[in-house]
């Protein structure tokens, strides 16, 4: 059923008794509404009535209650006020109508001439910039809705011309009256003048070179504040504030003789919205009075300013580098530790908090499994919520763990962040030499608890069998957790942390070319000639390798199960020097960029992969080819159907191409065909490449890259179930950091070095003394270094 609506064009005034709406010129109004139409479409109706647009005109709607009392219009904000207005206007004897208040959006009525400049000796301002700034358009507590609409004045005379941004402006001119068309539909337009007060410019003043102009519209008092702080910086002023709460913000320059402020204040006080109210935008003030060090140049501004250098890098500028961009892009000269704050901030509003990071973590991880199927995430928290160890694995990299040799290198890497922490990886290692992250985790230290926790979650996705094989450092920890976890897996020590520790226990660096041949040798004969030169030499080194270490951790002919050529944990360590940057971000950040990196590999291997015409994968196939070439020449006698014996060369060898052995070993333990391997294929008519391992094939190598690894995008974009969202997950209690600038740089390990390159105490220069030093001056003064140390 449709009911008639009256409603009139004007604004309220407060009578004694009541209030009244005034009508302009248009008249009472009306139009046919549904009974039960919505507030967008009764406001759509009157905008169609009155021929006015959305984008550049403002509604207020609201009508005066049928009460026997006084009592303020209620303003129509929802629905259900549209309800109740057609339910009064039933029961009521007279028909209630409705007022509608018209608000520019963000049109320029005018540009406001420049203030006369005070006279006073003591600095006080005239008597028309203290009226025309103490009048309050909307405070801190609700007001009446007819101090809400301010009748705009009436342009007398106007012209267009172009500022000095070439932009078309209204100027007062010679010639007839034009009225706003705004006034003309409330009727507050009018022959007599206005007086609108101006003041003219001295020569000594200036504009703010801004855009901003009475009725200009911003979404939030935030907006408008970043946007007042920017035209300061810019324009080389500051200012100071008067008077600021939740609906109003007046503020002026800080020269006390100066015409530039400003007044803004909400439209109305349900809504978000600051409209300017009043505005000068003449300076008059004293160049003296410009500062260097802005005081608008707040860390938040910085950090706002400098955000977008952030984005989509994992370094971005450090505080030196804000430094320049302050003083370069905004003109302001900030401390460093303004920058360092700065920076933070930047920081802040890209990655998020790391606090706030505990709190989505639950719901981040449900979206990754939601978008990527078959993904493992796990959450541990103590007994009062607060975050214990978190387990990733993403369901592409375990299917395609079916396509990889089966060693698992294992490693963890501390976190710079605020709650710290160290960050757990499990990898292995593809066909073509690549490493094929399995399983990431954060906890709290590299203890034997952290580590038994992650490896039962990592054994859950991989599993344990005899073929598994894990390296690692011989801490003690991993070691115990290890045996503790996975019964059929062998463990194996990562040959290059055992010899930083033979280096470093014994001081025996001239001995590391036998080690390593020690290391590498296929056959226990060769390992056994390299130990005894070593025994030789050094003999509680030997029993260091035999007895303390073992023979069967780090020697790859020992070794009791499959490491390949795998010796040590060299992809672990990749891992860990690709994040360095990222290492410092809040944890759903940090997984954030591990997650963009994996879908980044597994989408460039994949092309690389399907490009690939050879049968096997690049850097097998360049392995493989020298070989082929050394197999030429060699004399083969067959031995029965499936056993050569392959002569010639340095090492003679008796080849099982049925098993796919040989006595060289290179062939078993590699499981890629050597010399005489392939020798004997040639003499039996066979493929060479029927003997390689699958591992190392193309085929393989597609499979492994096959799927894609989605993100999870925007955190507006998710959905999540109520009991996921709000699962709590507190950040870990965490120990007072001493003072000073906190450490991001670990200590070396045993054996690790680190060189520093000199710098010279005469030129500045690094890589030299100051006795060596060729140049010419005799002081530093002027120089700047011609080399920066890595």
């Amino acid at each position: 059923m449709k009911v008639v609506l009256f409603f009139e064009v004007g604004n309220w005034e407060e009578l004694e008794d009541r209030w009244e709406f005034k009508g302009g010129v248009g008249g009472l109004k009306s139009i046919l509404v549904e009974e039960d139409i919505s507030l967008a479409g009764l406001f759509d109706k009157i905008y169609g009535k009155l021929g006015l647009s959305s984008d550049t005109m403002d509604l207020v709607l609201s009508y005066s209650p049928p009460l026997n009392k006084k009592c303020s219009p209620l303003v129509l904000k929802d629905d259900e006020d549209v309800a109740a207005l057609l339910a009064a206007r039933s029961d009521s004897t007279c028909k209630i109508p409705l007022g509608v208040i018209v608000e520019r959006t963000e049109v320029c009525a005018y540009e406001k001439s420049s203030q006369e400049s005070s006279d006073d000796t003591d600095g006080s301002h005239d008597g028309f910039r203290d009226n025309y700034f103490d009048v309050d358009y909307c405070d801190s507590e609700p007001t009446d809705v007819g101090s809400l609409r301010q009748k705009l004045p009436v342009f007398r005379n106007v012209e267009r011309t172009e500022n000095d941004n070439g932009a078309s402006v209204t100027q007062p001119a010679e010639g007839n009256p034009v009225v706003d068309p705004l006034l003309r539909l409330t009727g507050a337009a009018s022959d007599e003048p206005v007086n609108v007060p101006t003041t003219e410019a001295s020569d000594s003043s200036f504009r703010d070179g801004s855009d901003l102009h009475e009725g200009k519209y911003f979404n939030t008092k935030k907006d408008l504040k970043r946007k007042l702080s920017d035209i300061a910086m810019k324009g080389n002023f500051e200012f100071r504030t008067r008077k600021s709460n939740r609906s109003l913000w007046v503020i002026e320059c800080i020269d006390p003789n100066c015409s530039w402020r400003l007044r803004a204040s909400k439209i109305v006080p349900e809504s978000t919205k600051f409209v300017i109210r009043k505005y000068v935008g003449v300076h008059c003030c004293s160049l003296l009075n410009r500062n260097a060090n802005h005081r608008q140049a707040t860390y938040v501004v910085i950090g706002e300013q400098v955000a977008p250098q952030y984005v989509g890098v994992e370094k971005g500028p450090g505080p030196k580098g804000v430094q320049t961009f302050a003083r370069t892009k905004l003109g302001a000269q900030i401390s460093y530790y303004k920058a360092w704050r700065g920076r933070k901030h930047a920081h802040t509003l890209i990655r998020g908090s790391p606090k706030q990071s505990f709190h989505i973590l639950p719901s981040y991880f449900h979206m990754l499994e939601k978008l990527n199927p078959g993904t493992v995430t796990r959450i541990e928290v103590d007994g009062e919520s607060r975050f214990k160890y978190l387990f990733l694995a993403f369901g592409v990299a375990i299917r395609g763990f079916r396509y990889m040799r089966k060693v698992v290198g294992i490693d963890g890497t501390f976190l710079k962040g605020q709650y710290r922490g160290v960050l757990l990886v499990a990898t292995a290692q593809d066909g073509n030499g690549q490493c094929y992250p399995l399983a990431w985790g954060i906890v709290d230290s590299e203890n034997e608890d952290a580590w038994t926790w992650f490896l039962t979650q990592l054994k859950e996705v991989i599993g344990d069998t005899d073929e598994l094989a894990l390296i690692s450092d011989r801490a003690p920890s991993i070691k115990k957790a290890i045996s503790t976890v996975f019964e059929k897996a062998h463990h194996g020590a990562c040959a290059w942390h055992v010899a930083q520790n033979i280096k470093n226990k014994f001081k025996c660096a001239d001995i590391m070319g036998s080690y390593w041949s020690a290391v590498n040798a296929y056959r226990c004969e060769d390992f056994s000639g390299y130990m005894t030169e070593i025994s030789h030499r050094y003999p509680r080194v030997a029993e260091y390798l035999e007895n303390e270490v073992g023979f069967e951790k780090w020697s790859r002919c020992h070794y009791p199960g499959l490491r390949y050529n795998i010796t040590t944990t060299n992809m672990v360590e990749s891992l860990n020097s690709m994040l360095v940057n990222a290492r410092d971000f809040p944890y759903v950040a940090l997984l954030d960029v591990i997650q963009e990196k994996m879908s980044k590999w597994w989408n460039d291997r994949r092309i690389v992969a399907m490009a690939i015409t050879a049968p096997l994968t690049p850097s097998r196939e360049s392995k493989f080819r020298p070989r082929f070439a050394q197999s030429n020449g060699r004399h083969t006698l067959q031995l029965n159907p499936v056993t050569y014996h392959v002569k010639g060369g340095e090492l003679e060898g008796v080849v099982d191409i049925f098993n796919k052995t040989c006595t060289c070993k290179e062939f078993d333990i590699d499981k890629l065909p050597c010399v005489h391997a392939i020798a004997a294929a040639h003499h039996a008519q066979v493929s060479v490449y029927s003997l390689v391992s699958p591992y190392y094939t193309k085929e393989y190598y597609v499979l492994a890259y096959g799927e894609t690894i989605y993100p999870v995008g925007s955190q507006s974009q998710w959905d999540v179930p109520n009991e996921v969202a709000t699962r709590v997950v507190l950040p870990r209690e965490v120990k007072e950091r001493k003072r000073g600038r906190p450490k991001t740089s670990r200590f070396p390990s045993v054996g690790e070095f680190r060189k520093r390159k000199n710098r010279c105490g005469k030129c500045g220069a690094y890589g030299h003394y100051k006795k060596k030093c060729n140049s010419q001056t005799g002081s530093t003064e002027g120089n700047q270094p011609t080399d920066v140390p890595v």
